[in-house]
């Protein structure tokens, strides 16, 4: 079978289901702007193009987001005819369209089945737009308009999509009918061989300081510390727990930027806005144990779960991140926030704690809680892990499941794309 990958980022979520697809002897090729040369991984060759031009100056604010996808899907198209005109026709096209990059390629390959990655449908209303009432909309009653517009690209790849895949029963569940129908739910997967707890594990912290199993650690993993992942509220309740807890050490990943959700004011970021609001009430000497160890490669993050007394996990209806699984295969003992998606993983008091997201003062409590008892905590932890190794595993359950969504792809009756 011949298959060609399109992701902006790539592998990004084809980390595992490329090279499985090239290890059983399909052809496998990359369109990306990632890379700047042809270049050969895990057999499968990655091709480059070039994204060019910029938004329009003073465009429509609406129309900015849909114009940025037009550019990459048009870049993509001028790709994709290119290798198209060198004899390259693929049965099938799997792509995470989330950018745009996949608009115009069954008007390439018509009779090529397309496969989209479904990470999320724009919703707004309870429990999504307005979630956090600290982070409102200043235009509410034209939030549904921008949301529609924000969706153009979905309600496009909709017409042509032949089937979709999504990890997670909520994020599924954010896209119509229409569409959700033809969407498999499947997660990414973890590799619970290589994820796993580590008595021995040791992190090294910026200021040469080492932890290991022997100290309290309390963790908590954003891509970017930014409100929709609850860095706010996890700082908000740091000067309380590290008052009640003299011997804990609070170690934060996460980088300055924003991947969801408003920007900060200019020349801020949400990390320094949140710590210059606690930090007055936080001692020096309690500020000591408070470490921000920014992005770092994943063996340090892996070491960071290994460590760890208690991982919180706070996140808005949104995405769910691949951090909370991992964290359970590594068996920490988890807090996270009762919010829809985290109610796939999470089941409270047995593979986690749950807490209401605005709660700083029960995720105190409850982090304190914790710290009290190792018993419990080993008890969630290695619920946790059975519970991923179940659900979530790489090899045995997520990429056969992969495989056999791609399979049964490769068999359908191509949509074709509407004629105008």
């Amino acid at each position: 079978m011949k298959l060609l990958l399109i992701h902006q980022n790539f592998p990004g979520q084809f980390k595992h289901l490329g090279p499985a697809l090239a290890k059983r002897g399909d052809q496998v090729v990359v369109l990306t702007p990632k890379v700047k040369e042809p270049s050969k991984w895990s057999g499968i060759a990655i091709l480059p193009y070039e994204v060019t031009g910029n938004s329009t100056p003073g465009v429509h604010p609406w129309l900015t987001d849909f114009e940025t996808k037009l550019l990459r899907g048009t870049a993509c198209f001028e790709a994709a005819v290119a290798l198209r005109d060198k004899g390259f026709v693929p049965d099938v096209i799997l792509a995470h369209h989330g950018w745009g990059e996949s608009l115009f390629l069954k008007d390439v390959w018509p009779d090529a089945r397309l496969g989209l990655y479904c990470e999320l449908y724009h919703r707004y209303g309870a429990g999504h737009t307005d979630f956090d009432p600290e982070f409102t909309s200043r235009t509410p009653d034209r939030d549904p308009l921008r949301l529609r517009m924000k969706n153009l690209n979905n309600r496009l790849h909709e017409e042509v999509m032949d089937a979709g895949i999504s990890p997670t029963q909520f994020q599924a569940s954010t896209y119509p009918d229409h569409h959700r129908d033809r969407i498999t739910i499947c997660h990414d997967g973890v590799d619970t061989t290589y994820v796993v707890p580590n008595p021995a594990a040791a992190l090294t912290l910026p200021d040469g300081r080492v932890l290991t199993r022997d100290d309290e650690v309390v963790t908590f993993i954003n891509r970017n510390l930014e409100p929709y992942r609850g860095y706010h509220v996890f700082m908000r309740a740091l000067p309380d727990l590290l008052r009640r807890r003299p011997s804990a050490q609070v170690v934060l990943l996460g980088g300055d930027d924003t991947s969801y959700g408003a920007k900060p004011p200019k020349g801020k970021t949400w990390k320094q806005i949140f710590i210059d609001e606690v930090r007055p009430q936080i001692s020096d000497a309690d500020w000591a144990r408070v470490h921000f160890l920014g992005r770092v490669p994943y063996n340090t993050f892996l070491s960071m779960l290994q460590v760890s007394r208690v991982h919180i996990y706070l996140t808005y209806p949104f995405v769910l991140s691949w951090s909370l699984l991992e964290a359970m295969s590594a068996e920490c003992a988890i807090i996270a926030s009762d919010t829809a998606p985290v109610h796939e993983a999470i089941k409270d008091g047995q593979t986690g704690v749950m807490v209401d997201f605005f709660d700083r003062a029960t995720l105190a409590d409850e982090t304190c809680a914790l710290l009290e008892s190792p018993e419990r905590r080993a008890a969630l932890g290695a619920n946790a892990r059975r519970f991923a190794q179940a659900t979530y595993d790489l090899e045995r359950i997520c990429l056969p499941k992969q495989l056999n969504w791609v399979d049964t792809l490769a068999k359908a009756t191509p949509v074709r794309r509407p004629r105008d």
